[in-house]
């Protein structure tokens, strides 16, 4: 009995793996695994490209440029090369007093940039420091100082050098302050360099990130990003940075909706304000940390001068903490959604933004919000989007049947609107956009949909007022079954979605998902109650009976009918993406015809949407694929150019009437330019 007894458990604990397995085998193999953290990844790169860029790396060591040793060779300094590098700067700054000349300045930078590398290669931080901080000081005054006659001449090589001399040596400054703990903003350093000492005060130009969000630094450069098929970098002056958020007392209502270990890019761009005296050996620095979500150039002087920038491998960073774990997060969400409760809700990347229209992305079955990456990461980079929109992602556990995540959905938003818009003073949140892939389409539609009776009369042919059981049980159901449209949502967009349903959820696939799904104790107990309570109440095979997501989405689930015919709201605007992938093998016979290997173009199609495009993706890529991409882009302008076309009639929510103008101004000639003209012309099928 005793042995028995031991291999019992053991028995079943290999049935239910095995189980696990099949089932994971083959919502992999139809694509219904629509995403894994395995595709966004970040390693140490072994390579700097700012100091590569610089030409003055060799095997022999630092070494300056042959135009420096010709500028010394002139004034017959070249024997000072090897002597003390302080004494040398000296002497190029006395020429350049009597002889003004930005090339007198370019060679003090390069040579303290050399001299800087030397010492660094030597381990002598304190030196190093020095000639880094001198390097940046002469590379800021070639580019900028005015008093020189003669501009600085931007199609010679030495002026992109002159650059590339500015941000190698300012990061190289950083990293030696950031070692010692003291890279913070709010805070005034002192930096000695060769022949003057630097007061360094660190200051944040940000709209809406705060001192206290920021935890510690990391370098762009150090990373390598694997994964995301595009890497937005744009080119200029300034050190790209990842800031790591730190939670901190006092925070804004909106900061709950950070995830943990959130990232954001940062540009540390150095400003000498103090006016250059070399007699005065005291200098001002103004170190100034720039969100380039804001504004991606610097006024100096007179110019406006473009920043680094890095927007992607933040965002990299983000993805690849533990929290993150998309596939840790999705198969929780599929096999036990119970333990994914907790953290269902809103997640922003960003912060908040009450002048900028949110863009809520949901993901489907067996996935996470990490799904979205990929169309975030192009999005954002297009300065008119990111101008317009915020992105907002919801998360949700997947296991369970859709119509009950788009209750805790309708629940979410009106929470989060009651939280940051309590006095409905923004009116760009009216005009909220969900992109819904897979089931996460029919969640999103869910929140646009006039219940009436129709998704009850699923139940039962009783009212509801006759249904018998506790508040909580009745509560949980009326919130299921009866609702209202979301007067702010605006516009969907659907991609990947099994508007009739998916031959995947299949006898095969709904009976394991029955055995491994875990369904919460909490709905299971209710379901025991309501029925126990109301015995003939209920129809034969009523959606009560459906317990599993895998269910919910077959073919002859009972809400699929009601969610195509229900009354929408009028004001909303319906757009659809649609998979498709040549009809082969085991992707054939699962979805019956064609379609993206999980749906088929019958249930993927609706005949009454604004827009609908075919791109040749299969369910796991779909929304991933670059048309699906530019589609999204496409009706997000569309958008925008229909808030501009529509006068505001005065309401802050009109339920019935077109989208009111935003409070911001949309550039007619901005839209017009922005919008892809392979859009509709492309090889994809488009129905108005």
């Amino acid at each position: 009995m005793g042995i028995s007894t031991r291999l019992v458990p053991i028995k079943c604990r290999h049935r239910a793996r095995w189980i696990s397995i099949a089932l994971l085998a083959i919502l992999t193999t139809s694509g219904c695994a629509t995403s894994s953290n395995k595709w966004v990844s970040l390693r140490s790169t072994p390579r700097n490209p700012l100091t590569e860029t610089l030409g003055l790396l060799t095997r022999q060591g630092p070494k300056p440029t042959e135009r420096t040793i010709q500028l010394l060779r002139r004034y017959n300094l070249t024997g000072q090369l090897s002597g003390n590098r302080d004494e040398l700067l000296a002497k190029l700054d006395e020429i350049d007093s009597r002889e003004p000349s930005r090339e007198h300045v370019y060679a003090q930078a390069e040579l303290a940039y050399v001299g800087a590398k030397q010492a660094d290669q030597l381990g002598k931080q304190d030196r190093a420091l020095e000639l880094y901080g001198s390097a940046v000081l002469h590379s800021y005054r070639y580019l900028f100082d005015e008093k020189y006659a003669v501009a600085s001449n931007p199609y010679d090589p030495e002026f992109r050098r002159a650059c590339d001399l500015y941000n190698a040596a300012l990061e190289s400054t950083l990293r030696i302050v950031q070692a010692n703990g003291n890279l913070r903003p709010g805070t005034v350093q002192l930096i000695k360099t060769a022949n003057h000492d630097c007061q360094l005060e660190i200051q944040l130009k940000s709209n809406d990130w705060h001192e206290e969000d920021f935890d510690h630094f990391k370098f762009v450069s150090d990373f390598e990003v694997h994964g995301l098929r595009n890497h937005y970098h744009s080119y200029g002056l300034g050190v790209p940075l990842i800031a790591v958020r730190r939670k901190h007392e006092d925070a804004d209502p909106s900061e709950q909706y950070y995830p943990d270990d959130l990232s954001f890019p940062v540009t540390a761009f150095l400003r000498v304000t103090s006016e250059w005296n070399r007699s005065n050996t005291s200098q001002t620095a103004v170190l100034e940390l720039y969100d380039p979500l804001d504004d991606p150039a610097v006024q100096v002087a007179q110019t406006k001068i473009p920043l680094e920038t890095d927007l992607s491998t933040p965002l990299a960073h983000t993805l690849s903490q533990p929290s993150l774990d998309d596939t840790r997060l999705s198969t929780l969400g599929l096999l036990n959604p119970g333990k994914v409760g907790s953290l269902q809700g809103i997640y922003m990347l960003e912060p908040f933004q009450n002048d900028k229209i949110p863009v809520v992305m949901v993901h489907g079955l067996w996935s996470s919000p990490v799904t979205w990456m990929e169309m975030f990461n192009d999005l954002r980079s297009d300065p008119l989007i990111r101008d317009h929109y915020q992105f907002w992602f919801y998360l949700y556990p997947s296991g369970e049947p859709f119509w009950f995540s788009a209750a805790q959905m309708r629940e979410d938003l009106a929470h989060l609107q009651k939280s940051l818009d309590p006095e409905n003073q923004h009116p760009a949140l009216d005009q909220m956009v969900l992109v819904g892939h897979s089931m996460g389409g029919l969640v999103s539609k869910l929140q646009t949909i006039d219940s009436g009776n129709q998704f009850w009369k699923t139940l039962s042919e009783h009212p509801f007022s006759e249904l018998k059981g506790s508040a909580k049980v009745r509560t949980g159901l009326a919130r299921t079954f009866f609702f209202e449209p979301n007067p702010e949502i605006r516009r969907v967009v659907t991609i990947g979605t099994p508007h009739r349903g998916s031959k995947v959820a299949n006898d095969t696939t709904r009976w394991l998902g029955r055995k491994l799904i875990k369904i919460p104790s909490m709905i299971m107990q209710g379901r025991h109650e309501i029925l126990a309570s109301n015995p003939g109440f209920f129809r034969p095979g009523a959606p009560l009976d459906i317990r599993t997501s895998i269910d919910s989405l077959a073919p002859e689930s009972p809400l699929l009918p009601v969610l195509l015919t229900a009354q929408r709201g009028p004001w909303v605007r319906f757009h659809n993406i649609v998979g498709e992938v040549p009809k082969s093998g085991i992707t054939g016979w699962l979805v019956g015809g064609t379609g993206d290997g999980v749906v088929s173009l019958a249930s993927a199609k609706l005949d009454d949407v604004q827009s609908q495009i075919v791109v040749p993706a299969d369910h796991i890529s779909v929304h991933r694929h670059p048309q699906s991409i530019l589609e999204v882009r496409r009706v997000l302008i569309q958008h925008l150019e229909e808030l501009r076309t529509f006068p505001y009639g005065g309401e802050v929510k009109p339920v019935s009437t077109p989208p009111p103008l935003l409070t911001t101004t949309v550039s007619e000639n901005a839209i017009e330019d922005s919008v892809p003209r392979t859009a509709e012309t492309s090889t994809s099928t488009l129905t108005r």
